[in-house]
């Protein structure tokens, strides 16, 4: 929110003196950010000069330029009149313009520009000569701004305009606007009305209330207003969406009469451009206290006006002419007795009763509309609006009568028109509800010792009233306060009021607990061995599109049946939730090597969906409130099962080239190496498989399972197809394992071994099985057949050839023996060996060699 120092001093005693920076160093004491200064954007020579002569010098290209003398008085430190080369046409000798001269800045759309004597068009052009929007005060670009006609009516003015005089000032150009960051909960800071209050909060100043005086002249609703129905009442929340309507009409309005200066200034100053004075009114009423106002075409309405919720298949144009479906959902004005839309509440209004360049009579709307309400179709059409940043974080029911007279005043003055004594206010907004807190609530929650008599203070300061009853309190939230619900929010209020700065920075004894959960240490465990393996960890946006599938050479229909689409993406190129973790970071892969990272390993550990049988809309609840038993039970159901999942990638060398050598590109073994190390720091077995699925190469692609089957994941290099779609480097192997599976798994108690002195036994046997037998099996059967005093058992050989029969391989392990009790014998190592043997004879058919 933009506040004009001007417009603050209006509402709030601020002192003459006190300069922008130390107003925005006051509020950020009440709680409001500061997020920047303002001027008006010109710094450096600006002066008032008079042109002498204007000789009109035709070109080649069929522009004609005007080679000026101009008289700027002292300010160029000659006295000279100064050569000024102007585009324009509009100014005549003799004429008052503003000239800004070597050395000044004006801002641009591009940025800062510094003006510099420069030759053009044959002659050396000394500074130049501004229109409004070179200066930022306004649109106009066509001509130069001419101060005989800017200040006609001026005489004051008139009359001190000499050339050499500084222009900035004269313009406002010095005048400050400060900017704040509203947050959610501090909606009425969306005006200057709001700050205003918050300044005299933070330094004790008398804060006048615009809408006090204008409460008390506004007048009450008659019987004869235009008439206004509210037919609407949200079925979920159970209250109306419009709680009160304000409707004034102001008729014969000139909409050609000019803004007034004053008000075009705040206007630009609050970061708004000025349109025409209907709707310039009623941006100035917004900004000004708060309430967002729209004005109708009175002559294109037909009575009554009605609110009420959207139906099935009805579409309005608005005012930026978009066609939009609206959604059962939205809150609408409608006129014709409610059969024609006519704007979106809250939101923005319909072209069709748009004020426009015949409008003579116009129609106020002051309402005032519940925010949840506002907020969904604020986004749901993605309309982002003044008016629905307001509403949607509250504003104050109160208001609207105030901020119709102010605007109808304004129309009155300025438009030459004439309000209609008939007035409209129907509705009946719900009272705050009262909150009780006991005196010593803050005191016990914030560790300030404050006073009874000081938390009734601070509470009534910020518009409370507070009723006492020895320790308790009742206090009852201002109208402009919706966020004050509970005693907490009220415990905020005091210790913002008294001073975040009176509050010790003592650290808090953080109370025993469990610490940490099973899974949460399963995922550390799981990202600090992939960060020790080389790999960095990566985020990625969990959105995808169909054709991420079919890049990934996956069943896209399968995987479509199991993915969750978005009401409303972010992308309509992505509007689906990922079923895997690879469809995503694939790239961050590509984006890292497009950036020049040769040698890339990464991994994510995230959430995926797996959406069983219909998607499902959940319920929705007001905030605040907590569902009942059953509504939840229905939002827990619509929700997808979603497992949690650890994916790796790596492209480039995993061993890199250096003067140590020639290095080693990475390929499938580095993959099932990291998901070993992973079973290991977990104490899970896991065993590796031969398979063939998407979007792994049918060569080499693993299936990665627990010793007892149950499935685990996948690991393989790409394949080319794969790797082609997605601009992928060659050979670039990844995997993906469900990290719920392996939480489970681990969850099993791992004994400690105990430490031995004895020394331990090797022997070595050569296996031959059939190629369809793994490795994890046999050493399984090897470990089962041995027993207990088998202490490991390694695979240091491989062998096919022409020893062995087609279809045959030879497996040689080391097995090694120990027991704890003492030393083995030959004996009982060479018994213990062949019972290792025998078993895996059994079970597999291994013969040894």
């Amino acid at each position: 929110m933009r506040v004009p120092v001007d417009w603050l001093r209006e509402y709030v005693a601020v002192p003459t003196d006190a300069t922008g920076e130390q107003i925005a160093a006051d509020l950020v004491r009440v709680g409001l950010e500061e997020e920047g200064l303002h001027t008006g954007g010109v710094t450096g020579p600006l002066v008032v000069g008079r042109v002498l002569t204007m000789e009109p010098e035709p070109q080649k290209n069929g522009k004609t330029i005007n080679w000026c003398t101009v008289d700027v008085g002292d300010s160029n430190g000659t006295g000279e009149p100064q050569g000024i080369v102007c585009g324009a046409h509009n100014f005549e000798p003799g004429d008052l313009v503003v000239v800004i001269l070597p050395g000044g800045v004006i801002s641009t759309p591009q940025g800062p520009l510094e003006v510099s004597a420069r030759k053009t068009y044959g002659h050396v052009s000394s500074g130049m000569i501004c229109s409004e929007r070179e200066l930022g005060i306004g649109e106009d670009h066509d001509g130069i701004l001419v101060l005989t006609r800017k200040f006609a009516g001026d005489e004051a003015t008139l009359a001190s305009l000499t050339p050499g005089l500084d222009a900035i000032p004269l313009l406002g150009l010095d005048r400050e606007t400060v900017e704040v960051n509203v947050t959610p909960d501090r909606g009425y800071c969306f005006a200057v009305r709001g700050v205003a209050r918050e300044y005299s909060h933070a330094t004790g100043a008398d804060f006048t209330d615009p809408a006090a005086e204008l409460s008390a002249r506004a007048p009450r609703g008659t019987d004869d207003g235009f008439p206004v129905e509210l037919r609407d009442e949200d079925p979920i929340r159970g209250r109306d969406g419009c709680d009160r309507y304000v409707a004034r009409v102001v008729r014969g309005i000139d909409v050609t009469a000019p803004t007034p200066r004053w008000m075009a200034t705040r206007l630009t100053e609050a970061g708004m451009r000025p349109i025409s004075l209907p709707v310039d009114v009623t941006n100035y009423v917004m900004l000004g206290l708060g309430q967002p106002l729209h004005a109708f075409d009175l002559d294109t309405l037909q009575a009554p006006i009605v609110v009420r919720r959207a139906r099935a298949g009805e579409r309005l144009t608005t005012l930026d002419d978009q066609d939009r479906t609206l959604d059962e959902g939205d809150l609408l004005i409608t006129d014709r007795g409610g059969e024609r839309p006519i704007a979106i509440a809250g939101v923005m209004g319909g072209a069709q009763t748009e004020v426009g360049p015949s409008t003579r009579d116009v129609l106020i709307e002051a309402a005032h509309f519940e925010a949840v309400t506002i907020a969904r179709s604020a986004r749901r059409h993605k309309l982002p609006s003044e008016a629905s940043r307001r509403f949607e974080r509250g504003v104050d029911p109160a208001l609207a009568a105030a901020a119709a007279q102010l605007a109808v005043d304004l129309l009155v003055e300025h438009g030459g028109g004439v309000a209609d004594e008939a007035v409209t206010d129907v509705g009946s907004p719900m009272a705050p509800a009262p909150i009780t807190m006991a005196a010593g609530f803050p005191s016990r929650i914030v560790g300030v010792d404050y006073a009874d008599t000081e938390v009734v203070e601070r509470l009534e300061a910020v518009g409370c009233t507070v009723a006492r009853d020895g320790d308790v309190l009742t206090v009852t939230p201002p109208t402009w306060r919706p966020d004050l619900t509970t005693a907490e929010d009220l415990v905020e209020e005091v210790a913002r009021i008294h001073g975040y700065d009176a509050i010790p920075s003592v650290v808090p004894t953080p109370p025993g607990g469990a610490g940490l959960t099973h899974a949460q240490r399963v995922r550390r465990i799981v990202a600090g061995v992939l960060a020790g393996e080389g790999l960095s960890e990566i985020w990625s946006a969990p959105f995808v599109g169909a054709d991420r599938y079919e890049a990934l050479g996956l069943d896209t229909d399968a995987e479509l049946a199991r993915s969750v689409r978005l009401a409303n993406p972010l992308s309509d190129e992505q509007p689906l939730m990922r079923t895997r973790l690879l469809a995503t970071m694939v790239d961050a892969l590509r984006r890292n090597v497009a950036r020049g990272t040769r040698d890339v390993g990464l991994f994510e550990v995230g959430l995926v969906v797996d959406l069983e049988g219909a998607q499902q809309s959940a319920p929705t609840e007001d905030v605040g409130v907590r569902p009942s038993d059953e509504r939840l039970a229905e939002i827990r159901a619509a929700v997808p099962h979603q497992p949690r999942h650890v994916a790796l990638l790596l492209a480039g060398d995993r061993d890199r080239r250096g003067w140590w050598g020639a290095g080693r590109p990475a390929d499938v073994t580095d993959v099932v190496d990291v998901v070993r190390v992973l079973g290991e720091a977990l104490a899970v077995r896991l065993e590796v498989v031969n398979d063939a699925v998407a979007p792994y190469h049918p060569g080499r692609c693993a299936r990665v399972q627990l010793v007892d089957g149950g499935v685990v994941g996948h690991v393989g290099e790409l394949h080319p197809k794969v790797i082609a779609a997605l601009g992928l480097p060659a050979r670039t192997v990844g995997g993906e394992l469900d990290l719920d599976v392996l939480t489970a798994a681990a969850e099993a108690t791992v004994q400690a071994a105990t430490l031995t002195t004895f020394p331990m036994a090797q022997s070595d046997v050569a296996l031959v099985v059939d190629e369809g037998v793994t490795s994890a099996r046999l050493e399984a059967a090897l470990r089962e057949g041995a027993g207990d005093s088998l202490e490991s058992v390694a695979l240091f050989d491989v062998y096919r050839g022409d020893q062995l029969e087609a279809g045959q391989k030879s497996l040689a392990y080391r097995l090694t023996f120990r027991a704890p009790d003492r030393t083995l014998t030959t004996e009982e190592v060479s018994r213990l060996r062949d019972a290792a043997v025998a078993h895996a004879a059994s079970t597999t058919g291994a013969v040894q060699r």
